[in-house]
């Protein structure tokens, strides 16, 4: 507990240190800081966009495979069902497999 309240007060006092000794005006570290405040919630809510329709496309690519093998899957199960139930008709008949 007492290196989180180190770690933040560390950071809150070297904060303050950088607007103090900044280059410029307050006003103008203001501005600034709102600038590239703006630039990142734009960035955000690109990024957000992006994502978002990266996952669905995954969504969609998972879908698409899982329809594939469950297809596959009743496709052999059908062919494997008909071909013991050949079998099974031909033992109880006594034919030769």
């Amino acid at each position: 507990m007492k290196f989180v309240l180190g770690l933040l007060a560390g950071f809150a006092l070297g904060l303050a240190v950088g607007l103090l000794l900044a280059p410029q005006s307050g006003r103008d570290t203001m501005a600034q800081i709102g600038e590239q405040g703006v630039m990142l919630r734009n960035r955000s809510g690109t990024l957000v966009d992006d994502v978002r329709s990266r996952a669905n496309n995954v969504v969609d690519t998972v879908r698409s495979r899982a329809g594939d093998a469950i297809a596959q899957g009743r496709e052999t199960y059908s062919r494997t069902r008909d071909e013991l139930t050949d079998r099974y008709s031909k033992a109880k008949t006594g034919q030769q497999l």
